[in-house]
């Protein structure tokens, strides 16, 4: 399928007649688009959901996205030490390659290392994060094994300026401005955000610290014309992140990741919307004591047409996407060209208590093949409290250029495959209360490992991956007390042996308390023990985050946090440390 086959078949849809009906939601019920690639509350959604909203962010004063997502039951986070440093997601049990991560809609795990650099992520330019959990390879293609994270960017509301400086531990300084603008006609708005810091020793067997820079610029602009809107948003973070090499050598990189988009949407009926995306993608890595490079580019376009009808909404959609990934490492490296085209349809019906959504997806990699995705979820309301879900899907992820011609690459990889399957029952009363319980099941065939025999990655026969997850929450009129506990397990199908960097059981806690115009709000997640390379296994550990936000007065604040106040020893990947007990502080100004 030609890439102008997505522009001729927009075209086509805006000569039918206006996007789908608006959703109805309940008064502060959040609106989410992830789980359906349509808009909808998140208490319609089906299977789990977890929303990060801009108010969380603001209380957590965290550095980047990877801290935001460490104290989600259900994830891990394998970091290589402090700010900056590699890190990796671990969703459900799934390998760090699972999980797709968006930004507005736009994919950016590159083309090379398969994993996103949510390390770079900077969460002033995030108005919300939305965590689907489970395959999702049906919406969105490749990678979507264990579940798709999708940055939400800021928005204006209104007019409004912001901007802050900090402080902190390890030498560290922060600052940004965020503003915009909101009319009849269109909106307009950007933030900049930077950071800085000397950092710390982040290897348990050296003593030598490395620091960090970053420069986020997120820029957004809308013009509505009759019934349509189009929108161009540009994300970039750039800087460098200094590390120590397999020497204990003090080495470091520049880094640039990117995407620019370009969207427009039209209502063709009352009834109906269209949605074009147009994309560029680009990840970029440059080492700068010698030559050794890794770059990743995409263009991408991405349609979707809406029709809502009595009880359901029908979408279907067509997308096209051209990669180059290349990379020189110790003198050798490649450069590899990938297309893939794919054609979606899906159907969401609601009637009496019961909800169903069903949606396929056939996907040509020009490597791989063809490849069908799919999911089939349903939920029963089976009173005003209680709901029961079910979930089934079956996904994939095409090995990256990098698992095919990289150091350790293998051109003989097979596509892993993976059949994805979910229950789940939510209480939720109309006082405050509500109880999740979510039992999953994961059996990935073809599970792409690093041999440490071969030295060379291979196709193991089977994973299984086995959990389930109790989650209770509480709002109240002044605080909001949130607790998870998970137990999991995940492992090679055929010898029994545990998956590295998971830990089996994993509980969070997270307890906001207004006091006044004040607030304040601790969290706390504790994991247990988990395998590492080269049999190595990491203790289990407890790590508390206490926050607060002081008013003084209508425009300015000042936030604070206490990183590790228990200041625990902990590594999430062997051998490298995480951060000791330390401090940020933040004074912030906002007109509106």
């Amino acid at each position: 399928m030609p890439i102008r086959a997505a522009v001729a078949a927009f075209v086509l849809s805006l000569a039918i007649n206006d996007t789908a009906a608006a959703t109805d939601a309940a008064p502060g019920d959040i609106l989410i688009v992830t789980a359906t690639r349509t808009e909808i509350p998140l208490s319609d959604a089906i299977v789990p959901v977890t929303v990060i909203t801009r108010e969380d962010i603001e209380l957590s004063l965290a550095t980047d996205l990877a801290e935001l997502l460490r104290f989600e039951a259900g994830i891990d986070i394998g970091r290589n030490g402090g700010p900056g440093q590699a890190s990796s997601i671990f969703l459900r049990g799934t390998e760090s390659n699972h999980t797709l991560v968006l930004i507005d809609g736009v994919r950016i795990n590159p083309g090379t290392l398969g994993g996103a650099a949510i390390q770079h992520i900077a969460p002033e330019i995030i108005e919300r994060v939305e965590i689907v959990k489970g395959a999702r390879s049906a919406l969105f293609g490749t990678d979507a094994i264990g579940g798709v994270i999708n940055i939400i960017t800021r928005r204006a509301r209104d007019a409004y300026l912001e901007s802050s400086v900090g402080g902190g531990s390890f030498d560290t300084r922060s600052g940004y401005v965020s503003g915009g603008n909101h009319g009849m006609n269109g909106e307009f708005g950007i933030t900049l955000d930077w950071q800085s810091t000397e950092g710390y020793a982040p290897r348990a067997d050296s003593d030598i610290k490395r620091g960090y820079d970053n420069l986020t610029a997120n820029l957004y602009a809308a013009r509505r014309v009759g019934r349509n809107e189009i929108s161009i948003r540009r994300w970039q973070t750039d800087g460098t992140a200094e590390y120590l090499d397999f020497f204990l050598s003090p080495v470091d990189q520049d880094f640039r990741n990117s995407t620019t988009a370009v969207e427009l949407s039209s209502k063709v009926s009352a009834n109906a919307t269209s949605t074009l995306i147009a994309s560029f993608m680009q990840d970029e890595i440059t080492q700068n004591q010698v030559d050794d490079f890794v770059e990743s580019e995409r263009i991408s376009f991405d349609w979707q047409y809406s029709q809502a009808f009595a009880g359901h909404t029908v979408t279907g959609g067509l997308f096209a996407m051209d990669e180059t990934a290349s990379t020189l490492s110790f003198g050798s490296g490649f450069e590899e060209d990938t297309a893939v085209r794919a054609a979606f349809l899906q159907d969401q019906w609601s009637r009496n208590g019961h909800k169903t959504f069903v949606a396929v997806r056939l996907t040509d990699h020009e490597a791989f093949g063809k490849h069908t995705t799919w999911n089939a979820e349903y939920a029963y309301l089976i009173n005003a409290a209680w709901t029961l879900n079910v979930g089934l899907g079956h996904a994939f992820r095409a090995p990256d250029a990098t698992d095919r011609f990289g150091f350790g690459g293998n051109p003989g990889l097979n596509p892993e495959l993976a059949d994805d399957a979910q229950f789940g029952l939510r209480y939720s009363p109309s006082n405050g209360h509500s109880v999740d319980i979510e039992l999953y099941g994961n059996d990935i065939d073809d599970l792409i490992e690093f041999d440490l025999q071969t030295f060379e990655l291979q196709n193991i026969s089977k994973a299984e991956i086995r959990g389930a997850q109790v989650g209770y929450e509480y709002r109240g009129d002044r605080f909001v007390i949130r607790t998870e506990v998970s137990k999991q397990r995940a492992e090679n199908a055929a010898t029994g042996e545990r998956l590295l960097r998971r830990a089996e059981e994993t509980a969070t806690l997270s307890y906001t308390q207004d006091i006044g115009s004040h607030r304040i709000g601790v969290s706390l997640v504790a994991s247990g023990a988990r395998e590492d390379f080269g049999g190595v296994k990491l203790d289990g550990y407890v790590v508390a985050n206490l926050s607060g936000q002081i008013s003084l007065g209508k425009r300015w604040a000042v936030h604070a946090r206490i990183e590790n106040l228990l200041d625990t020893e902990y590594e999430t990947a062997a051998n490298f440390r995480m951060q000791q007990r330390s401090g940020l502080v933040e004074l912030k100004y906002r007109w509106n």
